[in-house]
This record gives C-alpha cells, sequence and structure tokens, in this order.
C-alpha cells in the first residue's frame, strides 16, 4: 500500500485530520478535486465560536416561523422546488430542536467547542499564522429592545452555566467601541471568547502547507472513485491510483458521493449560503458583527468587509441566486458603511448540516479502515482542529479526550 491513509476532502476539517494522523506517526494522502480550503472552508464569516455552546437550532417561536413562511426574510430563503427533498430533513430537524433535546445537543458538543480555540492556537503556531487570528470575539447587535431583552437572559444563564465572557453594550457603547457601526441598533453582547480569522482559506492553506512540509502528501483527485482493492482501499489522483489500509470521508457538503454508494444512509443535507466584500466607506470594524434579527454577518477580512448570508435552502446543484445576499446588502450597506462590490461574483458555499446538529466523527459500521468526519453544521473553522484531533486518537487507538458516542455514523440507523 502507498499509505497508511488516505483523507479525501481538503477542507478545514480534512486537512486538521490530515495533520493530526500525521503527528501520531501515519504516512497519509489529502485528497481534493481543488485546493486545500477553496470550497465550504473558503467563504465563512471567519469565527473560532468558542461562544456557541448551544447549535443552531430550528426555530420555534410563532412570529420567526410565520416570517419565513413568508419567504421575505434575510435569513432564509427558500426555493419551494427543493422543499420535498428537504421536507424529511426539516421534520427530524425540528424534532431534535425542542428545548429538552436541544439541551442534550449543547451538552454533547460542549466539549469540542471548549477545545475549538486551543486546538486552532496550536496549529495556529506551528504554521507560523499569527498574523491571521485576532482575538476580540464577536459582536451580537440588536435591532430591538425586546429581542436585546430575550438575548441578555440567555446570555446570562451561558455566563453561569459555562464560564462565558459576554459584556452588554447599550447604543452609545456599541457606538464608541464600534465606530464603524450606523444608527438603528439599540444595543448588543459583546462575546469575548471567540478568536476571528481574517481570511479563512488561507489558513486552511496554510495547514495544509505545514503538512506537506512534515512529509505529507497532497494530491488532486476524484473521491467518487473510491473503490475496496483486496484489503486496501484505492482512489484515482492526477498521479494515478493510489492505495491505503484506512481512508477517511472529509468531503463536507459532497461527503454523501462517497458513504452513499457505500449503503449509508445519513441524512446531510447542504444550507446554502453567500458572501460579497466590500470596500469601506468609514471606520473600520474590529471584531465581526452579527445583525441577529435581519440574519446576516459582516465580517472585516484581508479581502475588505465581507458580507455572509444566513442560510438558503436550494438543490446542492441548483444555480446561484442574487435574492438573499441583495437582501441583506440593501441593509447592511447604511448600517456599516459598505462601498463598492470588490468580488467580480457572489460567492456561494455549501454548509453541511445533519438534522441533530452534531457532526458525524468515527468508524463506518459495516465497512474495514473506512471512517467518517463530516456534517459540522455551522461550526466547521470553528471545529476542524478538535475534529481532526478527535478522529485521530480513534484511528490511532489512543483514549478520546471526550466522550465519542454522541457522534458515531451509526446513531442514524
Amino acid at each position: 500500500m502507498d499509505f497508511d491513509v488516505i483523507v479525501l476532502g481538503a477542507g478545514i476539517v480534512g486537512v486538521s485530520s490530515a495533520l493530526h494522523l500525521q503527528d501520531r506517526g501515519r504516512s497519509v494522502a489529502l485528497v481534493d478535486r481543488r485546493g486545500p480550503g477553496e470550497e465550504t472552508s473558503f467563504g465563512n464569516a471567519g469565527l473560532i465560536e468558542s461562544s456557541s455552546i448551544v447549535p443552531y437550532g430550528f426555530p420555534r417561536r410563532l412570529r420567526t416561523l410565520l416570517r419565513y413562511a413568508r419567504n421575505q426574510s434575510t435569513d432564509l430563503y427558500w426555493d419551494y422546488r427543493a422543499l420535498p427533498a428537504f421536507a424529511a430533513w426539516l421534520g427530524r430537524f425540528w424534532w431534535e430542536s425542542s428545548p429538552e433535546r436541544l439541551a442534550v445537543a449543547a451538552r454533547d458538543m460542549l466539549p469540542l467547542i471548549r477545545a475549538s480555540v486551543t486546538e486552532h492556537d496550536a496549529l495556529i503556531a506551528r504554521a507560523g499564522l499569527g498574523r491571521l487570528a485576532h482575538d476580540g470575539g464577536w459582536i451580537e447587535a440588536f435591532r430591538t429592545q425586546s429581542e436585546l431583552g430575550h438575548q441578555t437572559k440567555v446570555a446570562e444563564s451561558a455566563v453561569r452555566e459555562h464560564g462565558l465572557r459576554v459584556q452588554p453594550l447599550d447604543a452609545p457603547a456599541l457606538r464608541a467601541k464600534e465606530p464603524g457601526i450606523g444608527a438603528g441598533f439599540c444595543g448588543a453582547l459583546h462575546w469575548q471568547d471567540p478568536k476571528s480569522i481574517s481570511d479563512p482559506g488561507a489558513l486552511t492553506k496554510g495547514y495544509a502547507r505545514l503538512f506537506e512540509q512534515a512529509g505529507g502528501t497532497l494530491l488532486n483527485g476524484d473521491a467518487t472513485t473510491l473503490r475496496v482493492r483486496g484489503a486496501a482501499w484505492a482512489v484515482q489522483t492526477n498521479s494515478g491510483e493510489i492505495s491505503a489500509k484506512e481512508v477517511v470521508v472529509a468531503l463536507g457538503p459532497w461527503s454523501d458521493t462517497v458513504f452513499a454508494p457505500l449503503g449509508y444512509h445519513i441524512p446531510l443535507r447542504a444550507k446554502r449560503g453567500y458572501h460579497m466584500h466590500y470596500r469601506p466607506t468609514g471606520t473600520v470594524l474590529s471584531v465581526p458583527v452579527v445583525d441577529t434579527e435581519e440574519g446576516y454577518v459582516i465580517a472585516p477580512m484581508r479581502g475588505g468587509l465581507r458580507l455572509t448570508t444566513g442560510v438558503e435552502i436550494a438543490r446542492r446543484e441548483a444555480a446561484p441566486t442574487a435574492i438573499q445576499l441583495e437582501r441583506a446588502e440593501r441593509i447592511a450597506k447604511p448600517a456599516f458603511g459598505l462601498g463598492e462590490r470588490l468580488d467580480d461574483a457572489p460567492w456561494l458555499g455549501l454548509r453541511p448540516c445533519t438534522p441533530d446538529m452534531r457532526p458525524v466523527i468515527g468508524r463506518a459500521p459495516r465497512h474495514r479502515g473506512l471512517w467518517f468526519a463530516f456534517g459540522h453544521n455551522h461550526h466547521g473553522l470553528t471545529l476542524g482542529p478538535v475534529s481532526g484531533r478527535l478522529l485521530a486518537e480513534m484511528m490511532t487507538g489512543a483514549a478520546p479526550f471526550i466522550d465519542v458516542r454522541p457522534f458515531r455514523p451509526e446513531r442514524f440507523r
């Protein structure tokens, strides 16, 4: 066999998994159809989100559901043609989002979330990428006193239960802290524990360079050519067929193109989202800001101010639409001083999501040497390194640093 392990997918999860396996003495080939960090890992808001203990559940508040049903919001747009394919998934998502089950999901995710910054810090230091990482957290801004009051109570609970650091800001304090924010916000919560990344794609590429410098092999190839060859797994690459005893499927929203033909029925769906960069016309933000009630993020990036949209429910292969970005842009321009567009076209990305809001990390139950690491929902950047560590511990026989049962693939039988 050519390698000990083949990792399929060079996004943040796949690159991190390859690095951690390499650190534990495995010879690893990292295979992707594109370069590292050029898909979902490229286009997010750049948050290492150590304060999001509770996953993003299906909304239960009636006014929110009614707003979504009209399909006029900025934070959710749905294509009616996709609803049949999403119906069962959305039903399971709604069920898993009950207060009781959401609390269990938060408990299961807490160990991963808590270790996310520490694991990133270690790789950032090794790769010499400190220039991309910024302390200071992020700001959750509100337009109405009612929502500010509700979310302040939620934040107070997070402080009590998890020791998170959050600073309430009234309107004058918000403007004093971030002069680049315009009128329209009555206050905010400043979550201080997370870090932000000014170029998520460059971070992933930097981790991939670290992997190669330590002797790892990075190849272009087609993951869907994966086949069993005797006692090995084989896949076609631009350098020919390679083989290994073990293979990791870390293809994010395309993971089903490999696991489905092998007979696994894991409910993975892609929530679509867009971003665009803008030239700032005033004072540049120091940290990412979420316009919570309108459902978009403005993040200071090396390429300008990045607006990232909420969720679009559409078929994975459907053509991009301008609807959601244009809705958010109309609101964000006066609020954040967005100038001209800097990108030729909006970037479209896919968030790989499971209905129970937990990633799939672990051994495939019916195939020897087959491992899964995908489905990180809205927290792929946050959880990439810590997921890679957990997977590598499982694959090399080390004691996992947390309970792995909530993430096992067979939970969807």
